[in-house]
């Protein structure tokens, strides 16, 4: 695919299909072409519909449209689902031997909504083993020796590689997020609850969220499926206009810098750095206002305190597996949960609650605050290593994502940063609810700002 920079634009929709430029027939046709050309290298994909009935559903969508009645503004746009989300017309197995062969012939919630608003349910993406740590064998899209990231893997790398306009991910952590900020992508990982999981609920900070190539398409996806089935239940779901949120030039922004900074290479800092630097907006960062200062002391332990949650929440429905099935990491990761009670979960949520309260304080100052969304590019991954298995991360570090994620709130992140050739994203942050606020703010730092090389 060659170097990356971020003046790079891929495969989008929105500004296609809808506007007459191409059919959905002949959109759909090159999105085949590419997987044809690229799969194989990239393998992002680990199930597809037939060729075929994808064509009938896209010759569908025309119909609709020459008649003037398309379902929504995504009709016919083909997506890609991670392989944790279930789906009627193909299998459902986690990246995981013990789910091998699971088809429980259902869509969910999303799915179902996606369906509805005439879209292409195209192919299921790779993820890691039940969305942790074991990676997959997807490769990122500009350097095959390189992590794609996860657990998102397939959707993050099917979208960079123009498999998909846009393919669905999933976050606890930073499994949105950071895998979009390795391939060059535009991700929202909404608001706590803001689209509807479907049967994905056994988490408290658990998050689904669409990559693609623009925001337009990413926000379209999301607010079609929040648009039909809401989000979780007992939460208003994504909340803003059908239409993308226009540009939006705020008065101030914070910086975060997240638990990652002492992790991120120097040239990668630097880069962050002269990039906040040359935004024509006020800037604060957290040195310059007590508020903020207390938020980054807040969230400075994120990575442990979601883990815990996480771990401790799943570990009921994973001691259900065989343990010959899962991987050594997943398995010491479940053994070192047996440790924790209810007492430590206590702990944990309280913790979390506090980092949530300094985040509403913080957006007292400031209309939102931007971070590293990822510590620096895709690191190398080779799986055939003498020392992989030693490898804690293969799919490279979340330090910069899991603040967002406990904080329950929206992040977007913008393809605007390059390091030797490869991508690193921005991420903007506001709070619950506020998602269609940070997107219009994204689109505003994507046209106003510089995009930076090194």
């Amino acid at each position: 695919m060659g170097s990356y920079h971020p003046s790079w634009r891929g495969v989008t929709f929105h500004d296609v299909v809808p506007a007459g430029v191409m059919t959905a027939r002949a959109f759909l046709e090159a999105c085949l072409e590419r997987i044809a050309a690229r799969e194989g290298v990239v393998r992002a994909l680990v199930a597809r519909i037939p060729d075929e009935e994808a064509r009938r559903l896209a010759d569908e969508s025309d119909r609709r449209r020459a008649a003037g009645r398309p379902l929504s503004p995504i009709d016919g746009m083909p997506i890609g689902i991670k392989d944790l989300i279930e789906t009627a017309d193909m299998p459902t197995q986690m990246g995981c031997r013990a789910y091998e062969g699971n088809w429980p012939r259902r869509d969910s919630a999303m799915v179902q909504a996606l369906k509805a608003a005439g879209a292409i349910i195209l192919a299921k993406t790779v993820t890691t083993e039940l969305g942790m740590s074991e990676p997959g064998p997807t490769t990122n899209p500009w350097d095959p020796a390189r992590t794609p990231g996860g657990s998102s893997s397939g959707s993050a790398a099917a979208v960079a590689a123009g498999f998909v306009p846009v393919a669905i991910g999933t976050q606890v952590l930073g499994s949105i997020i950071r895998p979009a900020a390795f391939c060059g992508n535009w991700a929202l990982k909404p608001s706590q609850g803001a689209i509807n999981r479907g049967e994905r609920q056994a988490t408290s900070q658990s998050t689904a969220g669409p990559h693609a190539n623009c925001a337009e398409d990413a926000w379209l996806v999301a607010r079609e499926i929040s648009r039909r089935v809401g989000g979780d239940p007992g939460t208003p779901g994504l909340l803003g206009p059908l239409s993308p949120p226009a540009p939006l030039r705020p008065m101030r922004l914070g910086v975060l810098r997240t638990e990652a900074w002492p992790r991120i290479d120097a040239k990668s800092q630097e880069l962050f750095t002269r990039y906040v630097r040359s935004l024509p907006v006020e800037v604060i960062w957290p040195e310059d206002h007590p508020l903020l200062a207390r938020l980054e002391e807040a969230v400075g332990e994120a990575m442990a305190v979601g883990n815990m949650i996480t771990a401790f929440e799943n570990r009921p429905g994973f001691l259900n597996l065989p343990r010959e099935k899962l991987s050594r990491r997943l398995l010491a990761r479940l053994d070192a949960s047996l440790a924790w009670d209810q007492q430590d979960y206590m702990v944990a949520l309280a913790r979390r609650a506090a980092m949530r309260a300094a985040h509403a304080a913080a957006a007292q100052v400031c209309d939102a605050i931007l971070a590293p969304a990822c510590p620096g590019p895709a690191p190398l991954w080779d799986p055939k290593a003498p020392d992989a298995d030693a490898n804690p991360r293969p799919t490279g570090d979340p330090a910069a994502n899991a603040a967002t994620s406990a904080l329950g709130c929206p992040a977007f992140t913008l393809p605007v940063l390059a390091v030797d050739g490869l991508p690193m994203g921005v991420q903007v942050i506001g709070l619950p609810q506020q998602d269609a606020q940070v997107v219009a703010i994204g689109r505003w730092l994507y046209a106003a700002a510089p995009h930076l090389a090194v």
